[in-house]
Order: structure tokens, then C-alpha cells, then sequence
């Protein structure tokens, strides 16, 4: 177990670690040449120091060494860990291709998946528990890198990743004190306050981007922590629990995949048509357009805590708001809709058009 005391402890040294940590980090970064150019993809005007993930990654090492957390895992889940960092830096140094960052994601994935840290079992109402058996690895694989990837794609705008990571961290830490995961409430409570440490300065204008380094890093570790703790829930829905915590990454690359296959264009191909592009080219500035994208993450993070907790008479009426709220998103991002969205024009009216 754990007293509450030690948690905010190890909050405090995670935060005020990655703080500190960040100058350093900084200066390090324009030492070997590690700058963030502005580019027809990329909203930011001057060249900025990247790798900023680096400081937040030695801030959750910090904490652990407080909180101490034991699991039989623990130490794959470190390596494997060390193995995202390590792939971060090379591309933000060196912006390796493709398929090296892929195999580093994948070498990461396949350290936990060796050890045994797999998604075993998902439960489905009416079925019930269902063993994955055979596909519980490749599941494991694909959930991995792709969470990996719709935070490390989700990482547009200042503040942006760091903001909607610590809003889904808030979300699975209330749902992990209320199924009392220990582990994974250590873990969220170190990334939450590592990722406010840098939002203090990743925040528009940031003064430094955490880069693949730290996006990466943010994304192999919700990932992990959701196989952890979501994913092991008995309840109702368990399989979907963390796709709605998430939702907004998630959903914003998959749509972003439709949107290229109904326009003829390479899936995989990089664009501007993400939903911070698609706010900032509506008209909104670039402060408002994260705080929408952070209200749309809080939204779902509500919405996955209600529906991990709510009664079988009541899922339907959940149901049925998260369907209208993908609707919405998926009108903000373009994929359904035409001409002026009815989303866009509210969104201007409540928060001016600034």
C-alpha cells in the first residue's frame, strides 16, 4: 500500500527535478546541435532547442527513486524505457528514419512482451472475460507502438502533448486509486508532476519542444501503465476503458489515416490537417487551440472514468454522449462535414476568435 504523503512527496521531487532539469537539458541541446527548424509542417517560427523529454525522463527517474514502487515488471519496464529514450535522442538528433524509430518502439515492446507483461484478457458484457491466447502478444505489440506513435504524432503545438498526456494520466490515476493499483498510481503521480515541470516551460511560447525523446517516452509509458492497470479491470467494457482515456491521440491518427485513404493520398504520409492544424487554420490562435484540444482530452477522461464505473443500466445513455463526442471530433478534424462545421462556428462564438 501507500500513504498519501509519499505520493505527494514523490510529486514534488518529479515536478520540481524536471523544473530544474530542463535549463541543463536546454543547454545541452544547443551544445550538439539539437534544434527544432521551422518547416512547411511545423507551426513555430524560430529555431527552437528540442530533446526536452530528456528532462522528463530524469525527472520520473527522481521520483522512483523516491516512491521506490517493486513489481515483478518494474525492471523490463525501466529497460525497455531506456530503449524509447535512447531512440528519441538519435532522431532528434540525427532524425533517423522511419523504420529504426519503428524497430526501436518495437525492441521496447518486445522486451515487455518477453517478460510476460502482455494483455492477456479483455471483458466483454454479456461474454464475458475472453482470453486472447494466441494474438495476446501481437496485441500487446500493436497497442504499444501505437500509442507510442498517436502521442509522439499528437506532439504539434507548444504544450500540447505534454498537456493532453497529463490530462489521461489524471484520468487513469483516478481510476487506479479507486482499483487500487499501486504501481500505477506511483507511476502517474511521478508523470503527472514530471510533465507539469516542463509544461512550465513547454507551455506557448515554449522556450524548448520535448522532441521525439519525449513524446516517445510519454507515449511508451501511458501505453505501459494501460496495460498495467486498465486493461487487468474485470469490469464492464474493459477492452475500451483506455481507447476512451486516449481517445483524442487515438482517434485524431486514425482519422487523419481515413482522411489520406478517402483523398487518394499515402496513409502514412505526413500532413497538416491534424486537429491543431485544422483549429489554427479556422482561425483560432495557438494558446486557444490547445486549450480546446485540452478540453476535448478532459471530456473523454471524465467520460472513461464514469463508464469504468458506471452501472449496466446507464451504459447505454454513455454511451451514446461518446458517440456524439467522436462525432464532434471527428467533424473538428475534417473527416466528416463540409464548409463551415457547425463545431467551428460554436467554438469561435464561446471563445471569440481570438
Amino acid at each position: 500500500m501507500y500513504e498519501t504523503t509519499e505520493l505527494i512527496i514523490g510529486f514534488i521531487i518529479s515536478f520540481i527535478s524536471t523544473l530544474i532539469l530542463v535549463y541543463p537539458t536546454k543547454y545541452f541541446a544547443k551544445r550538439i546541435g539539437v534544434i527544432d527548424l521551422p518547416s512547411y509542417r511545423k507551426v513555430h517560427k524560430d529555431p527552437t532547442p528540442s530533446m526536452g523529454g530528456f528532462a522528463i525522463f530524469l525527472g520520473v527517474m527522481m521520483g522512483l527513486l523516491f516512491l521506490t514502487p517493486s513489481h515483478e515488471y518494474f525492471m523490463q519496464i525501466c529497460i525497455g524505457a531506456l530503449v524509447i529514450i535512447i531512440t528519441g535522442v538519435l532522431d532528434d538528433k540525427y532524425t533517423i528514419r522511419p523504420i529504426l524509430k519503428l524497430t526501436g518502439q518495437i525492441l521496447a515492446a518486445g522486451i515487455l512482451i518477453y517478460s510476460g507483461l502482455i494483455i492477456e484478457k479483455i471483458t466483454i458484457p454479456f461474454i464475458g472475460v475472453v482470453e486472447l491466447g494466441f494474438f495476446s502478444s501481437a496485441i500487446t505489440l500493436l497497442w504499444i507502438v501505437g500509442v507510442t506513435n498517436a502521442i509522439n504524432l499528437i506532439d504539434g503545438l507548444d504544450g500540447l502533448a505534454s498537456g493532453v498526456s497529463t490530462i489521461a494520466l489524471t484520468s487513469i490515476f483516478v481510476m487506479a486509486v479507486l482499483d487500487e493499483r499501486t504501481l500505477v498510481i506511483f507511476l502517474c503521480v511521478i508523470l503527472i508532476g514530471s510533465n507539469l515541470g516542463f509544461l512550465f516551460h513547454n507551455f506557448y511560447p515554449a522556450k524548448i519542444y520535448m522532441g521525439d525523446t519525449g513524446s516517445m517516452f510519454l507515449g511508451y509509458s501511458i501505453a505501459v501503465i494501460s496495460i498495467l492497470g486498465l486493461f487487468k479491470n474485470v469490469t464492464l467494457f474493459s477492452f475500451i476503458i483506455p481507447i476512451i482515456v486516449l481517445a483524442v491521440p487515438i482517434f485524431d491518427t486514425l482519422f487523419a489515416m481515413v482522411r489520406r485513404k478517402l483523398n487518394g493520398e499515402r496513409v502514412m504520409a505526413p500532413d497538416k490537417k491534424h486537429i491543431h492544424h485544422q483549429l489554427l487554420s479556422a482561425g483560432f490562435s495557438h494558446r486557444t487551440t490547445v486549450l480546446i484540444i485540452y478540453g476535448f482530452s478532459a471530456m473523454f477522461g471524465v467520460l472513461a472514468i464514469v463508464f469504468s464505473n458506471a452501472p449496466l443500466n446507464m451504459l447505454l445513455f454513455i454511451s451514446f454522449i461518446l458517440l456524439l463526442m467522436l462525432h464532434l471530433f471527428a467533424e473538428v478534424v475534417g473527416v466528416v462535414g463540409s464548409g463551415q462545421r457547425p463545431v467551428l462556428k460554436t467554438l469561435k462564438k464561446i471563445f471569440k476568435k481570438t
